[in-house]
């Protein structure tokens, strides 16, 4: 049966990357492994896989403007993480981001962590979510015009 569209109205201007997710990433970024990141068990903790992670989608969100204002700033709803191989120190990654979805005020981000020197050796896959709010509201506002057009390999 083939799929119907949406008819939730939220969901009507969302832009489907899906394709794009498995093209050229979006935005690397080259995050050495600190002795400080690892665990009891001599390999990267778990939770701070999600550091690397923040740490690459802030990189990126550096390079677009006006991003984030007083008015209106993202927080992050959902992440998914999949641990494929564990990282040891000494090591380099690379955190490759990927724009999956763009909808009216959310964009998910799909992403990797790969060896520098090997990129074939992923480490970690998965998702982010991130909505725009209003700060004072604390509801949902579009997307800002330069994280949409970042998002679709536009220029900044």
């Amino acid at each position: 049966m083939k799929p119907q569209p949406s008819t939730d109205p939220r969901k009507a201007d969302a832009i489907d990357t899906s394709t794009a997710a498995q093209g050229a990433p979006l935005f690397v970024a080259s995050l050495p492994v600190r002795w400080r990141d690892l665990d009891a068990f001599n390999h990267v903790n778990n939770s701070t896989y999600l550091s690397y992670i923040e740490e690459a989608r802030l990189l990126w969100l550096q390079q677009v403007n006006d991003w984030m204002s007083e008015e209106s700033a993202p927080i992050l709803a959902a992440s998914e993480l999949n641990y494929r191989k564990p990282i040891t120190w000494p090591a380099s990654l690379h955190v490759q981001l990927r724009c999956e979805r763009l909808g009216n005020s959310s964009i998910t981000l799909s992403h990797r962590i790969v060896d520098a020197a090997d990129a074939a050796c992923v480490y970690c896959d998965g998702r982010t979510v991130l909505v725009w709010i209003d700060r004072r509201l604390g509801k949902p506002v579009p997307l800002p015009p330069t994280v949409r057009a970042a998002a679709a390999g536009d220029d900044l």
